[in-house]
């Protein structure tokens, strides 16, 4: 039994079948990637304000302080590598999904055309520096005011000095990483994959 032939051959739909799967399959797992990396920024906030908590009680303990920027860091960086799943998962679906789903006359213009043209908003670039910004202040600058403040305590311990010069030193190496991770760009379109040759 023969499949109905529509805009192309029996083997082309196969094909096409095949790439609309892996759509779908990206895209939830693109959406179970941005739910997770939400949760990410909450869990800091709430390590942030347990911290502060801990820290302001009459007995206060300010040693208590350097475990922000571990928090900081280690959430951070699950949030960074999520995002850029997140993000590569987008580049990979305009890049090289959209133009193997090329419509039957041969026009990739409107295959997946909301993957390129989100990107193209007017205030794009200032809502990723004020992405960037919020990422900074999430996940570094707690980690490296906790620190600060640490080393302006009365009674600061030589060995827990060192952990906080290595911790600082960890958090602006993660910032440098989150910065260089943030996608400022305002190009719209981006250079995709050929489309496959018609045979």
């Amino acid at each position: 039994m023969s499949r109905t032939q529509v805009g192309g051959t029996t083997a082309e739909n196969a094909v096409r079948d095949v790439l609309l799967a892996e759509y779908d399959a990206l895209k939830a797992e693109q959406t179970s990637r941005i739910v997770l990396r939400d949760r990410l920024m909450y869990a800091a906030l709430a390590a942030l304000i347990a911290t502060l908590a801990l820290v302001v009680q009459p007995a206060g303990r300010p040693h208590l302080l350097l475990l922000l920027p571990l928090v900081c860091v280690v959430l951070g960086w699950t949030y960074l590598a999520n995002d850029e799943k997140i993000s590569a998962i987008g580049r990979y679906l305009r890049r090289h999904l959209a133009p193997a789903l090329v419509a039957p006359d041969g026009r990739s213009g409107g295959v997946l055309a909301w993957e390129s043209v989100h990107r193209c908003g007017p205030l794009r670039r200032l809502d990723k520096f004020t992405q960037l910004a919020v990422d900074l202040l999430m996940f570094v600058v707690p980690s490296l005011l906790s620190t600060a403040l640490y080393w302006a305590a009365e009674d600061v311990r030589a060995d827990l000095l060192a952990v906080s010069i290595i911790e600082a030193l960890v958090t602006l190496v993660f910032a440098t990483r989150v910065v260089a991770a943030a996608d400022l760009s305002i190009r719209g379109q981006e250079r995709m994959a050929p489309p496959p040759a018609q045979p």
